[in-house]
């Protein structure tokens, strides 16, 4: 039987993918349309920088690389030399959990969070990075180091289609599933100083654990959030009747009830912009993604257009 890419990806979707991630960047040098522009600060200059030894101060050195530590032990100003690294760690930390396989339009949200790291993955070795990724669905976390070969990334994908393939309607979280929480408490342990941090979720148990764990991130590293929704999520009115269960139970809400969906879609809405406006409040971007169009062109959208 012929898998349906709508509803679950695969490695030859995945793969098909590298000829079309084109027309955006993760690069320093954005367009001013793209919400990767205008931050106060940003490591995004595409290189970490890589500590070689300190000296003496001269005249002209950049004050900001001052070592006041070490130039009040000895009485003498000293100042740390740098050297740009050949290369950056880009980390991809991709949600997989059962939240995710819902798509009341073009594609799953589990499916479009696939591709869209998959886009990231393939744009980033291009560009010379390395990538590696922390997958996780409601059972377990993969972690893979960064890296530029193509192998790695191979192998990961392959974890991803794995995770994104065991969703069903029949599977759901458990009291144990991981957290988005957990998941990116555990990148804080995984990622180094100075790379590019991509979370893709639906962020569906935000809280503000996440937030502190997204503002700890974002102090050495830069981060992005890519918050993946569904319309019918966001406003249930579009649909005549709907069911709604959690794997176990399940009732139907009166889409014609006006006071009912008006609050709904209030209450969405507000936890939206919650979530985006905290992350933008600390400098971090957010790239809303949904599954009404293809991914590639929400890329290139929020990334400034087609170039």
């Amino acid at each position: 039987m012929t898998m349906d890419t709508r509803v679950h990806t695969s490695l030859a979707q995945l793969l098909k993918l590298r000829y079309q991630a084109r027309g955006f960047s993760l690069q320093p040098q954005q367009p001013v349309s793209s919400v990767l522009s205008g931050r106060k600060r940003s490591k995004l200059r595409g290189r970490g920088l890589d500590f070689i030894e300190l000296r003496h101060y001269h005249l002209g050195d950049d004050i900001r690389t001052m070592d006041w530590r070490v130039s009040n032990r000895t009485g003498k100003p000293h100042v740390r030399v740098y050297a740009e690294e050949k290369d950056r760690s880009v980390y991809l930390l991709v949600d997989q959990r059962s939240s995710l396989f819902f798509g009341s339009q073009y594609k799953m949200k589990s499916v479009i969070a696939a591709e869209l790291a998959a886009l990231a993955a393939w744009r980033i070795l291009r560009a010379g990075d390395r990538v590696g990724a922390l997958l996780f669905n409601d059972d377990r976390l993969e972690q893979f180091p960064p890296s530029r070969s193509e192998q790695n990334l191979i192998q990961c994908f392959s974890q991803l289609i794995k995770m994104n393939n065991a969703l069903s309607a029949t599977t759901h979280a458990q009291p144990t599933s991981i957290t988005l929480k957990e998941a990116l408490q555990k990148t804080e342990r995984y990622t180094s100083h100075d790379s590019l941090i991509i979370v893709i979720s639906d962020f569906n148990d935000w809280d503000e654990q996440c937030l502190k764990s997204f503002k700890r991130l974002a102090q050495h590293n830069d981060v992005v959030a890519a918050l993946i929704s569904d319309p019918l999520e966001q406003d249930p009115a579009v649909a005549d009747k709907l069911v709604v269960s959690d794997g176990t139970h399940q009732f139907e809400i009166d889409s014609s009830n006006t006071a009912l969906m008006e609050n709904y879609r209030n209450c969405v809405s507000k936890n939206f912009e919650d979530i985006r406006l905290n992350l933008i409040r600390h400098n971090i971007p957010v790239i809303a993604m949904n599954t009404r169009e293809d991914v590639l062109r929400q890329v290139q959208s929020a990334l400034g257009g087609q170039r």
